[in-house]
């Protein structure tokens, strides 16, 4: 890759440079949407990754992972070894892509993203090195959001497969999971899936604390909160040895009547 990369949507440019790259790529101080991007790209794309090791700001970072959407695609491709995230403070560096052939500076034109290439030998050679220095010095990035795949199979397991489908497709119509106004958190959704199949707290917040979404007192928080505002309800429901467990159904029949692709726009607006 020689040439500018010019007039692009930024999706398509980094599309582009994980392509022509042969072994790996170094990110160096992305914006947040340059994030997501990144993250987006490599989940969908459609070959053999290069080994992605992004180095950002750390405030950067830290907001674009408190959507549950793009942090547990993001843990999914640090468990397959094709990402590795570290940081740093200095928010100043030009954002850039960084291969053995090429290094790519970001120019933000509003609407489109120019990548201005440099392709000289001996320059890409010393940005390397002084990218690749920087960062094995930087701070490791630990994300506690679990893998999204990992997600999946075992809710598949300990609740059921259809508690599964619900999961997936609510994600699917949603374009942020942070839970502060934008859209659903990862607890509530899980706790409206479960309510549509009947399941148990018990259950669904020991999968949850099992899996690393939350601990079992933030779903029973959150349950509480979900109940108090009509959208749970629950049943007592009698074991052998101890208090009854809660069985949870939906509370509204806005909830209960709504569709696959309905059920977020509805809770939302009732949480509205």
């Amino acid at each position: 890759m020689t040439s500018n990369l010019l007039d692009k949507q930024l999706g398509d440019l980094l599309t582009q440079v994980l392509a022509d790259a042969d072994d790996e790529v170094i990110v160096v101080n992305p914006s947040a949407d340059a994030i997501e991007d990144l993250i987006r790209v490599a989940t969908e794309f459609d070959g053999d990754t290069p080994e992605v090791r992004m180095l950002a700001d750390e405030r950067t970072l830290k907001g674009v992972m408190d959507d549950f959407i793009v942090a547990s695609h993001t843990a999914d491709l640090i468990d397959a070894g094709t990402l590795t995230l570290r940081t740093t403070g200095d928010a100043r560096q030009n954002s850039v892509l960084v291969t053995g052939e090429t290094v790519v500076a970001f120019v933000d034109a509003g609407s489109h993203v120019g990548g201005l290439t440099a392709a000289d030998e001996a320059f890409v050679d010393a940005a390397y090195d002084t990218y690749a220095t920087q960062w094995e010095e930087a701070d490791e990035f630990h994300l506690r959001t679990p893998p999204i795949t990992k997600v999946r199979e075992t809710l598949t397991e300990e609740i059921s497969p259809e508690a599964q489908e619900d999961f997936s497709g609510i994600l699917d119509t949603l374009e942020t999971a942070r839970g502060d106004g934008d859209g659903l958190d990862e607890v509530t959704i899980s706790l409206l899936v479960a309510a549509k199949n009947e399941a148990l707290l018990y259950d669904i917040s020991k999968w949850g604390e099992d899996v690393g979404i939350a601990s079992k007192a933030t779903f029973s928080r959150t349950k509480t909160k979900l109940e108090d505002m009509g959208l749970l309800d629950t049943e007592k429901v009698p074991i052998d040895v101890g208090r009854p467990r809660l069985r949870l159904k939906l509370g509204d029949e806005r909830l209960s009547g709504a569709e696959d692709d309905q059920v977020a726009s509805v809770a939302q607006s009732i949480l509205n």
